[in-house]
């Protein structure tokens, strides 16, 4: 079929609208249904029960990790139990951390929270006033919601703060410009929103004066995605901000200096820090500028000043290569902090700006596979925090320094004996030629007689990187076989690998899906009748483009939230 033959149905002659009605009583008894049919089959099950109590022992088991991060002088974590289902904010010290049992204080628990004021709140972050970080701004939202109310929290007595800041439920966020005023974008009523229902004022709002009485500072456009200002303070400097930003990619940038608003001449899709007296910026797509070119995926920095008076002669920090790409980067007291993927093998190296350049040196790692990386204290600590696993080894939480010194903090709980299971990645020939890579966990005795029931996982999408994750015994001890697809318009090797399935060419995401599957079968790994697959968010969008792609190659579709009505 053509595109010039293709008739879209219009939202009127739409005979399944009434399911976009999320909380309508048509949409969710349709759902009740649904979910009978599903459970009932479940439960036919012979090992059903004992899968479901391994699944629930596995995700209330107070064992997992709870990662911390240092706000002022306490190490914070928010945690969930079946104890604590919506959550509990808690803090201790570095101390108490090392400890196999340490004591925590109780700051907020929204589950005692939830019951008091008879709300569904779900803890969508905070943030802290710097640098005291005696106090924070709260966002909860009902239920999950995107729209959030913000609240001011005291961090001392550990209570809402009587007559403090709060904004009432919206889209939209705030952030601390001093202790008695906040740099806020909401919903202040008609006309103050994007036509994607996000705000596009910013305002700064005075303790202690009504809320309509906050002043304008930046007024974006109506076509926008939304309008966003903040404070950035790294190592102590401040920064105020404003990003009017007119896509999910780009944005305009401003500084904002004794109210005069400068832009920042810089990328529209680039990633930005300031880093003492530097401009950092992670570029999304090949920037030329005063006759050089510096290639998507690069991590480039100039002296901030020097920029703003036309100076555009950037270091170049970190330049990719083939499948060698920076995944993040992190900024502790001296140092910064790259986090490299080298053909989805991790690498870490710190970089310091000395004797009049920047010097670099590779930090040996304790841990292969994914990695997740943050800074302990940009001020006043040159050391950080390491966290990783891969798809045989449960996660492991370290404390590093520039030196390269690892102290295991943590370590999670092994829920199968992975010695009889190996990883292994593989490649496929896309409909275009280009090799993607998937990897493979399964039990080393495991005949390759197209018979293993398979679980294929994707993704692909907004620059988003997947790779070697600890499992669970639940699937691979029952004889599963488990596979993780490496898409294109993901961000494993970089912008480019991100923007080639965009757009118009998104099907790409779909065809790397389809050939990795049909590589299985050619192995003899698994077989259409054998073959699950499973997929959310923009993963759901895939799994409905393999449902009516390609129904003939699956078995099973697991698709979960998807966005699947894309013309409207």
């Amino acid at each position: 079929m053509t595109k010039e033959n293709v008739i879209l149905p219009t939202p009127e002659h739409d005979p399944y609208l009434w399911l976009e009605e999320v909380e309508g009583e048509e949409a969710l008894a349709w759902v009740r249904e649904q979910n009978k049919i599903t459970q009932a089959e479940l439960e036919t099950l012979p090992n059903f029960e004992a899968m479901r109590e391994r699944i629930l022992t596995i995700l209330d088991s107070e064992e997992k990790i709870p990662y911390i991060a240092k706000y002022g002088r306490w190490y914070y974590n928010f945690w969930q139990d079946k104890t604590h289902v919506r959550g509990l904010r808690r803090r201790t010290t570095l101390d108490e951390y090392r400890k196999e049992n340490p004591a925590w204080e109780s700051v907020l628990d929204l589950d005692q929270l939830s019951a008091e004021e008879n709300e569904n709140w779900v803890w969508k972050g905070a943030v802290p006033l710097e640098p005291t970080h005696d106090r924070c701004l709260v966002y909860l939202s009902r239920g999950g919601s995107d729209a959030n109310i913000i609240r001011e929290f005291d961090l001392l007595e550990k209570k809402f703060v009587e007559d403090g800041f709060y904004l009432p439920e919206s889209k939209g966020q705030a952030s601390y410009r001093n202790r008695d005023s906040i740099v806020i974008g909401r919903d202040f009523g008609e006309g103050t929103l994007t036509t994607s229902g996000y705000p596009r004022f910013v305002k700064l709002w005075q303790r202690s004066t009504p809320l309509n009485e906050a002043k304008t500072i930046f007024e974006g456009q109506v076509a926008d995605m939304g309008t966003y200002g903040y404070l950035s303070r790294v190592r102590g400097l401040e920064h105020e901000v404003i990003e009017r930003r007119k896509t999910f990619w780009t944005a305009e940038t401003f500084l904002r200096q004794d109210e005069t608003l400068t832009k920042l001449e810089i990328p529209e899709d680039a990633d930005f820090s300031f880093v003492d007296e530097w401009l950092v910026l992670n570029l999304k797509s090949a920037y030329k500028v005063a006759e050089k070119i510096y290639l998507a995926g690069s991590l480039i920095a100039i002296r901030l000043e020097s920029f703003l008076e036309g100076e555009r002669d950037f270091d170049v920090l970190f330049e990719p290569i083939e499948r060698t790409v920076l995944d993040a980067w992190a900024v502790t007291k001296n140092y910064l902090l790259l986090n490299v993927s080298a053909n989805l093998e991790r690498k870490l190296y710190s970089l310091k700006f000395e004797n009049n350049a920047w010097q670099k040196q590779e930090l040996g790692l304790p841990i292969k596979g994914s990695l997740n990386l943050w800074a302990e204290d940009d001020e006043n600590s040159d050391n950080f925090f390491l966290s990783g696993s891969d798809y045989l080894t449960p996660p492991s939480f370290y404390y590093g320094n520039s030196e390269g010194t690892f102290e295991l903090l943590k370590r999670g709980p092994a829920w199968f004996d992975s010695s009889h299971f190996v990883s292994e990645k593989f490649e496929a020939s896309s409909k275009d030629g280009v090799k993607v890579p998937y990897f493979v966990v399964r039990r080393k005795d495991m005949k390759f007689e197209h018979k293993n029931p398979a679980l294929l996982y994707g993704y692909g999408g907004f620059e988003v990187s997947f790779g070697p994750n600890y499992q669970d015994a639940v699937w691979l001890n029952n004889g599963g076989v488990y596979v993780d697809a490496i898409l294109r318009g993901g961000g494993e090797f970089g912008p480019d690998w991100h923007w080639a399935a965009t757009k118009e060419n998104k099907q790409r995401t779909f065809d790397d899906f389809i050939a990795i599957a049909e590589d299985l079968i050619t192995r003899g790994i698994t077989s259409p009748q054998h073959l699950g697959i499973m997929g959310g968010s923009n993963g759901g969008l895939l799994m409905g483009a393999m449902l009516t792609q390609r129904p003939d190659l699956f078995k099973v579709i697991v698709c979960e939230v998807p966005l699947l009505d894309m013309y409207r």
